[in-house]
Order: C-alpha cells, then sequence, then structure tokens
C-alpha cells in the first residue's frame, strides 16, 4: 500500500523557509503576472520593488543613521509597505542593476537571497538582524547571463519561453480583447473580430515574445471602431482580415519567406532572439582569386570562426565532397548574411555556413524547404546548441516544416507544442556529411561517405578522414 505523502517538517517556531525563485524569459510573456497570481493563491501581500537602474548598496542595505537623509534600505522599506514577515517580494528587473563607486548591489543581494542567511540580515538603518527567511522571494529577469554568477547560484532558475501564434491568439481571444472593449467604451456586440483578422494583427503588426504590442494593436484596433460608431458613420463592426490593412495601416513586419526554387551557395538556417525565433539565408558566392574567404553581414566573432571552420573541412575533405582540388587555389568565397545592419553572432549557424560554402564549391543547388542549425567542428560534428523551441517555431511560421537539427539536440523538440510536433519532419545529425545529404539535391550519405546520384560508397573517400 502506498503512503501518502508527510507534511513537510516546520521549523520549531512554526515559521518555514520561503524559496528563492527566478522567472526568466523576454519581456511580455507574463512573469510578472505570475508572480502576482501566486501571491493571490497562496493569501499572502504582494510586494514589488524595481531594482532596474539600481547602482547604490545602500538601496538594498540602507544607510547608517549617522548620514543626512539616513532611511532603510529598500528590503526593509517593503517589509513595512507589506506589514507581515511571510509576503511574496517581487523583485523585477534583476538583470538591470548597476554598478558605481557607491557599491555593488548585486552583492548586497547575495545575502537576502541566501535561504541560509537570510534569517538574520543586517540592514544599516536597523543595525539589528532582521529575519527574512519566511519571505517568498520571486525574481524576474530578460538576461540570466547579466546576472552574477554567484547571486543566480542561490536561485531556482524557472523559464518562460515566447508564445506560439496559436497561444497569442487564445490569449488575445480569452483576456487582451475583452480588457481593451471595456477600456474604450464599447461591447462585445458592438464589435466582433474573426480568427483570420487577429492572426492578421499578430503576425503583421506585432514581432515579439511576449503580448505587449499585440495588445497595443488591438487598442488601437478598437479605438478606430469607437470613433466611427461615435461619429454615426456604422452601429456595429465585424473586423474581417481585409479591413486590418484600412484600419491599421499597411503591415509594419515582414517575416523571411522561404525561397521559391532551390539555389547553389544558399543555405537557410534558423536563428533566436529575445522576441522569438525567425529563419535566415546564408549566401556563398564564388569568383577568379587567390583561395581568400570573404565574410560580410556584420557578423561577430564566433559567427565568423563558424565560417572559418566550415572552410577549412571543405578544404580538408575536397575529394569527398567532390571539390576539385584546384578550386581553393584559383578561386574566392564571399559568403554573407543578409540583413546587414544586424549584428549577429553565435554558433548555431555553422551547418548552415558549410552546406552553403559546399554548394558553391562543388555547384550543387541546396533544397529550399530545408532549415537547419548546429554548430559544427573541424572535423565535421555537429555539435548541440540553444533556443530550438524558438527556432523551430520560428522555421514553421515561415513555412518550413523540414528540420535539421543536431541528434543531441532531440529530447529538447519534447518542449513544442503537440499540433506543431505533428506538422514538421525533424532529421537528427551527428555530422556534417549527413546534413548535406539531407540539404544538396541528388546526395545520400551511406557507410560514411557522402555520394551524388548514382555512385557506389567505393567510389569516394569517406568524409571522416583527412586529405592532405
Amino acid at each position: 500500500m502506498i503512503e501518502a505523502p508527510k507534511p513537510r517538517k516546520q521549523k520549531a517556531d512554526g515559521e518555514s523557509k520561503g524559496p528563492i525563485l527566478l522567472f526568466a524569459g523576454p519581456p511580455g510573456v507574463g512573469k510578472t503576472s505570475v508572480a502576482k497570481s501566486i501571491a493571490r493563491a497562496m493569501g499572502r501581500k504582494y510586494v514589488r520593488i524595481s531594482l532596474g537602474g539600481a547602482r547604490d548598496e545602500a538601496d538594498i542595505r540602507g544607510h547608517r543613521r549617522t548620514y543626512v537623509g539616513a532611511m532603510a534600505g529598500r528590503i526593509i522599506q517593503g517589509m513595512k509597505q507589506a506589514g507581515t514577515k511571510n509576503p511574496v517580494f517581487l523583485l523585477d528587473e534583476m538583470d538591470k542593476l548597476g554598478v558605481s563607486f557607491q557599491g555593488d548591489p548585486a552583492s548586497a543581494l547575495l545575502e537576502v537571497l541566501d535561504p541560509a542567511q537570510n534569517d538574520s540580515f543586517v540592514d544599516h538603518y536597523l543595525g539589528m538582524p532582521f529575519d527574512l527567511s519566511e519571505v517568498l522571494f520571486i525574481c524576474t529577469a530578460n538576461f540570466i547571463q547579466n546576472i552574477p554568477g554567484p547571486l543566480l547560484d542561490r536561485m531556482e532558475t524557472v523559464e518562460f519561453a515566447g508564445y506560439t501564434e496559436r497561444e497569442k491568439l487564445h490569449i488575445a481571444r480569452n483576456y487582451l480583447i475583452p480588457r481593451q472593449l471595456e477600456e474604450q467604451g464599447l461591447s462585445s456586440e458592438q464589435i466582433e473580430i474573426s480568427d483570420g483578422a487577429l492572426s492578421e494583427v499578430i503576425t503583421g503588426y506585432t514581432r515579439e515574445a511576449g503580448v505587449r504590442q499585440l495588445e497595443r494593436e488591438l487598442g488601437r484596433l478598437a479605438r478606430k471602431v469607437t470613433r466611427r460608431i461615435a461619429a454615426k458613420e456604422v452601429e456595429t463592426a465585424s473586423i474581417t482580415p481585409e479591413m486590418v490593412d484600412d484600419l491599421l495601416g499597411r503591415p509594419r513586419v515582414h517575416p523571411e519567406r522561404p525561397g521559391t526554387e532551390d539555389a547553389i551557395g544558399v543555405a537557410t538556417g534558423m536563428y533566436y532572439t529575445p522576441v522569438g525565433g525567425d529563419i535566415m539565408f546564408v549566401e556563398a558566392s564564388m569568383m577568379k582569386g587567390k583561395g581568400e574567404l570573404v565574410l560580410t553581414g556584420q557578423l561577430g566573432d564566433v559567427m565568423k570562426e563558424s565560417a572559418r571552420a566550415a572552410w577549412t573541412y571543405a578544404r580538408s575533405h575536397a575529394a569527398g565532397l567532390h571539390i576539385r582540388e584546384d578550386t581553393f587555389a584559383e578561386r574566392d568565397v564571399h559568403v554573407h548574411v543578409p540583413a546587414g545592419a544586424i549584428p549577429k553572432d553565435g554558433p548555431s549557424a555553422g551547418v548552415t555556413m558549410a552546406t552553403a560554402l559546399v554548394s558553391v564549391l562543388s555547384g550543387r543547388p541546396v533544397r529550399n524547404d530545408i532549415a537547419m542549425t548546429g554548430e559544427i567542428t573541424l572535423r565535421g560534428e555537429v555539435l548541440p546548441i540553444g533556443g530550438v523551441k524558438e527556432k523551430v517555431l520560428g522555421a514553421v511560421r515561415a513555412g518550413i516544416t523540414r528540420i535539421v537539427l543536431p541528434k543531441r539536440n532531440e529530447p529538447d523538440l519534447e518542449d513544442l507544442p503537440a499540433e506543431v510536433r505533428k506538422t514538421i519532419e525533424v532529421y537528427p545529425c551527428e555530422n556534417l556529411g549527413q546534413v548535406l545529404a539531407l540539404a544538396l539535391r541528388g546526395a545520400s550519405f551511406r557507410e560514411g561517405r557522402l555520394l551524388f546520384g548514382d555512385q557506389a560508397p567505393g567510389d569516394v573517400a569517406p568524409l571522416h578522414a583527412y586529405h592532405h
């Protein structure tokens, strides 16, 4: 017989330690709203302090009373505001803390956010220990990388991912539209927004992981309808996709679309930004020269290194890739990533760059219906990368359903919504030979060899060996 779980032990005086949570994710996905809901569900007082731009240690610990205008720190002030020992305490914008000659507020938070130490937190103004161990601290941040390591180590991270188009549609239908209609003085009988119109607003007027901009656009839509009703031009409005352009103006967001036909030297990659994922193109072109590699498109150092690693791989495996040896001595290759005004960096475009390079060097077209991501090594291994969910959703949004991923990223596919998993074909790859066999037209990969047309494995050298 299975026993029921035992209630956790209380401290001697009936108190319990509160955990330290960190809600990490892009703006507008509901981190602060969830913290407020936790407080409401637990029946506790809710206190929020914003740490954005806090540069002074005294903001956290308070001033000593010898100073003119001395006051307690924001933690003790928040406890005073709550009027209870166990509030839900939200520390907003944890990654926006500053550092100045007045000290480092992040270091002052080390004691506050350590359940083993914060039962005797000393504020300089109070001058005596104060017990914070019953407080449920919830921190929020957009970029975990900006939080100092020792501080991050004290917190339990909860990832908040961006929403899919389908999720945004449900959020808008159930929460955003009713709220905006109430604010603009409209009733649900006066305006009806079809799912098609809502999808048009989401894809054509917003580019974000959260729903803040979406709510603004829905507010604009409602105000335009309110004006028409107030001017007695119409009594009710039923918004269709065709009317959105008329009400909100021309679409301001132009997402990438896959190419209409296969092209030599153009590979489709996937990238991730804090506002969601999308696809990008890597273009490679060959011309007469001295065997140099030219890189443009405002690439960061890591991305440039990925391109050079792909170039070295192509040179060292020329025979297996069906590239003529004299190509490298008599030709220059130019690799460009469009959207040159936007800085780009990261290792995950490695396989895309290698595919574009091999395509242009061997004269084989790349399939336009496949998007890929993954880091590569000089030996041609495909290494795992981050942001798989956002990247795949970005590719699906762009209309691509065939995805090439590193083999070790397969478990990350569980994060995808079930309806998306049903629509995509995923090809997990361990080495570049497998990627090229999928991406290049007329190619296959058998017994460690990249084959074109009706070649047999014995006709070409294996790809996992170097050729000099």
